[in-house]
């Protein structure tokens, strides 16, 4: 059950985290005049860092959590890492994908620079890490018992 909640949960943190750090980075770029070196807009750019903040955010709470399953995790980095694939095989194909899923304007722009920056491999990369602790994947009871018998041992 734990792992079948986990998998619905990284379905749907999926287009989350891949939308969220898209718009934030479209937004901080509107908000920001790189040659004359000023912030054009402070309420969009503040808005902008706080999404992307809690971009970082959820990926580190997904990277970090014990309890969670490792699907959680696996799911968001199996796309990520399949998308930044197939970019690098076929650059045309992948591009013209933002263009058929809603919404389209800026967010294209912002889902196009991300996946050729490399920023979308990196994410996935680092969500792809937690499947590999072994603890991740079974169910936590056990550890939690030897836990609570070591403690109350040592309270003795």
């Amino acid at each position: 059950m734990r792992h079948a909640f986990g998998f619905v949960l990284g379905v749907l943190l999926t287009p989350g985290l891949v939308y969220g750090a898209a718009w934030g980075y479209v937004q901080a770029g509107q908000s920001f005049d790189g040659t004359g070196q000023e912030i054009t807009d402070r309420t969009r750019i503040y808005g902008a860092f706080a999404l992307l903040a809690a971009v970082g955010l959820v990926m580190g709470v997904i990277i970090v959590a014990r309890w969670a399953s490792p699907l959680v995790s696996l799911v968001p980095a199996l796309a990520l890492l399949g998308f930044s694939a197939w970019f690098l095989i076929d650059p045309d194909g992948v591009l013209d994908l933002p263009g058929k899923v809603p919404p389209s304007g800026d967010m294209d722009f912002g889902l196009r620079m991300l996946l050729g920056s490399g920023v979308y491999g990196m994410m996935g990369l680092a969500l792809l890490m937690p499947a590999w602790a072994p603890r991740r994947w079974g169910s936590g009871r056990d550890e939690d018992a030897a836990d609570m018998d070591f403690y109350s041992t040592v309270q003795r």
